[in-house]
Order: C-alpha cells, then structure tokens, then sequence
C-alpha cells in the first residue's frame, strides 16, 4: 500500500515506532463530551498531570443533556454529576468549551465541522465511536477509550496499530429518494459489520464525489458499523468550499496556503490499497434494517429473511434477531408499524438533514398513537433551521421541536423508548437497548425515510408517499 491519504496523514504525525509494531501517533485535536472524559480527568489529577496541550482540546455536552426540560439540576443525578465534573474539568485545564450558554453546543461530532475545527490532514480522536464523522474532511479520526482520553490528555499521542486500507467506491448516479444514509446502510449490508475490521475505509466514486459535505459526513459517520474504525473522503472543491471562513479555519492568505497543503495530503492516482469493493449506485434504494445490527438491512420493498438461508453464526444471528424484534421471516419490511419517529443523531441530525424530512413532513399529519420527534445536531442547526421556518413545518405535522443534544441515539438521557415500541430512527445503531428499552425495537433509515413513517405509521416508501 502506498500513496493514500492515510499513509500522508499517518507518517506526518508518526512520532515513532514502537517494539510491539504500533505507532506512537500524535493527535492534532482532541474532542471530549462529559460522558467518556470525568474518569480521564480523575485519572491526571490522581498523576499529578495536568493537560500537555489544552489548545488543542475542545468540549462540548451532548450525550446527556435533555432535549426538552434543561432547568439545572436535571432530574438525573448521574447526568447532573457529569455535568458538574466537565464543567471543573474544563475550569482546571483551562480548555475551550462549548457549553449551553455559547450558542455553539451541540453533539460533538456536529459542531466540530460546522465550526471549522475539522479540517484536512488531521489527526482526530474522541472517547466516541462515531468520531470517524471527521473523515469525511480528508482527516485520519477515530473513536478512543476512557483510557486512551487519559493518554492524549497527557501526552497529546496514543499507542495505535496502523489500518490497512479498503477503496469503497460507489459509481453511477442515486435515485430520487435515496440518501448518503441509503448508501452506507447498503455497503454495511453487502460488505458485513466486520468486515471493516482492521481497515480504513476510503469512499470514493461518482456518487460520493458529488456527496455534499454534510452528505460524506452520514457516510463517514457509520463507517464504525461495518467494523472499520476509520472512514474518509479525499479532501477536494467541495471541502473548501464548506470550511472558508468557519471560526477556526485559516482566512485570507492563509486559506489559500492551507488549501494548497489539504490538495496534497489527498491519494494520488496511482495509490494502491489492500483491497477495492465497487458499488453501483443506480442500484441502491431506500433501505431499513430489520434486525439488531447494521448489517441487517434490506431495501425498503423487500423482504425479513429466513434463518433458513444463513448457516453457522449467521443463522443463529438471524434467529436472535427475528426473536428479539418479533417479526416473521418472510414478510415485506415496508408495512410494520412504529410507535416512535426520531429524526437527529450525528448521523443525520444536520441543516440538510432536517430539510429533506421537512419536505416530507409538510405533506401530511403524525397520526395518534405515533410519539415524532426532531432533534437538531446543535444549536446552530436548531437556530438555522428556525430561520427557514422548518421546526414550524415539523410543528404543524405533529412532531415535537427540541433542543439539540444526542437525544435517542442511545438513551442516556430522558429520550428513551418504552417497553417494546418500534422506532424509526436516523441515528446509527438498532443494538438491543440502545433507545434505552431493553425489549425496545429500533430501524434505522434515512430522516426523509423517518418522516414518511411517521406520516403513516409504518414502514414505508418515500419514493411513492411524497415527490421526492
């Protein structure tokens, strides 16, 4: 392998080798919310460390914080707790934080491109899964743990084996209808949940060329559920165009120095890769998973499958996933009735986003017995959109309006599912309990996907309710 963004990238900010084959790599930001980073901070107190590069820290609040009722102390003693231990944290180490009362809170992995702090040929690390969302500027980011927070506090380098790179490239032209969430759904469902396992994932080909960046950023986002730790897009007109005159992203003379630089650190045409997977877009339709994985997903005209066709691990698989969620192999996937809508996450919870599900949403009524909410990816989002009027949209079709945060992505906040309710939803995971249910049931789908759902209380195509 050589020539690919994730060689310049890497080698750039390798500061040695180490005996066990790893890479000492040095990490040019570091985001951390108040979930994964109170026991990080313990952790240096407790050392007698302190922050090596606070500059090159930056928080936010997201995972905990309600959507709708943010009257402190929160009804959750553990939340409020978290919250407390940041704002010190941040208070001691003298770090940027973008808290409620900035404006610019939101979920990580939303504010830090729209502020311009992502930006190409850097190195990106969070105590969040979903840090792959970066890739999409032409970054190298990953998720850490508890204890690699710790690490990069003190030392502003971590202990990584390098990936090996796969070229993704998604060809053709998408349907009316089909979304960068679509698309990633349909490379999880094709490629497998671990199939990316010690890889990097490069996207590339027409239809992610002409991706928006909110659009390569769903598509990075999930890269994490096919198994690859990192996802990213080649840095191109597109990247600088959304990133000139953000806050933290050089002006002037400087831009056009620091454009020239991000040019270069993209794969250059003659790269090789450890492997290459085609995708004809053409063929991609809207998709919605039916099980407890990513990878169990099927378009939205087709069908549940039969444990009958998988053998091993998979069949058992299939038959925990059929139980858990109570359906029946066999039927069509379109049809099955929600309880739930969701529309958020920092999979699909940016300005875009909400615009698509809106021009679904103005087409009709939530019905009773159907609980639909919107969840912006930050206060900016929510401003923006409030701007266009689109909250009112989605307040006369009967969804709630609410305060930006992670909401029920996961449920460590007072958004949850209750019992075995169904969930359409555009966040990232349908793990057994991630709604914050344990019985509760979870499809993933694009927001325009969520919005029809919504409308009719089931599955259904977006393609024929609305014209799209």
């Amino acid at each position: 392998m050589a020539g690919t963004l994730l060689d310049t990238v890497w080698d750039m900010h390798t500061v040695r080798v180490l005996p066990n084959g790893q890479t000492q790599l040095f990490i040019g930001m570091h985001l951390v919310h108040e979930v994964t980073s109170p026991q990080a901070f313990q952790m240096l107190a407790e050392r007698d460390l302190s922050v090596r590069y606070p500059e090159r820290t930056f928080a936010t609040v997201d995972h905990i914080i309600p959507t709708n009722d943010r009257a402190r102390p929160y009804a959750d003693r553990m939340a409020e707790q978290m919250l407390v231990a940041i704002e010190q944290n941040v208070r001691e180490n003298d770090l940027p934080f973008f808290h409620l009362g900035t404006g610019r809170q939101g979920i990580v992995h939303v504010i830090g491109p729209e502020l311009g702090l992502t930006q190409p040929g850097m190195t990106i690390a969070c105590g969040d899964s979903h840090t792959s969302t970066h890739g999409a500027f032409g970054a190298v980011a990953f998720g850490v743990g508890t204890s690699q927070v710790r690490d990069i506090l003190a030392t502003q380098c971590l202990a990584v084996a390098k990936p090996k790179v796969r070229r993704i490239e998604v060809n053709g032209r998408l349907s009316a209808g089909v979304y960068a969430k679509d698309v990633i759904l349909h490379i999880i469902g094709a490629l497998g949940v671990q199939a990316g396992v010690g890889f990097a994932y490069e996207y590339g080909g027409d239809v992610v060329e002409s991706m928006s960046m909110e659009e390569r950023m769903t598509i990075c986002n999930m890269s994490i559920e096919g198994g690859a730790r990192v996802g990213y897009v080649n840095p191109d007109a597109t990247t600088f165009r959304y990133i000139q005159g953000r806050e933290y992203v050089p002006k002037d003379g400087a831009f056009n120095h620091a454009r020239e630089w991000w040019r270069s650190v993209a794969s250059r045409s003659d790269a090789t890769y450890d492997d290459r997977v085609v995708i004809d877009g053409d063929a991609i339709a809207p998709m919605v998973t039916w099980g407890i994985n990513p990878g169990q997903v099927v378009a939205v005209d087709g069908f549940i499958p039969s444990p009958n066709d998988f053998q091993g691990a998979s069949r058992l698989a299939v038959e925990e996933a059929l139980a858990h969620m109570q359906f029946a192999p066999g039927r069509g996937i379109a049809g099955i009735p929600i309880d739930v809508a969701f529309i958020g996450s920092c999979t699909n919870g940016r300005l875009s986003d909400l615009r698509e599900a809106a021009r679904v949403a103005e087409h009709g009524r939530v019905p009773p017995g159907v609980h639909a909410l919107v969840v912006p990816g930050s206060q900016r989002v929510r401003n923006e959109a409030e701007a266009e009027g689109i909250d009112d949209i989605f307040r006369a079709a009967g969804f709630e309006w609410r305060d930006a945060g992670c909401s029920m992505c996961l449920a460590m906040n007072p958004d949850k599912l209750q019992g075995s309710q169904v969930c359409a939803s555009s966040s990232n995971r349908n793990f057994k309990g991630r709604q914050g249910s344990p019985t509760g049931r979870t499809l993933l789908m694009s927001p325009a996907m969520v919005a029809a759902a919504a409308l009719a209380g089931e599955v259904t195509d977006v393609r024929q309710e609305t014209s799209v």
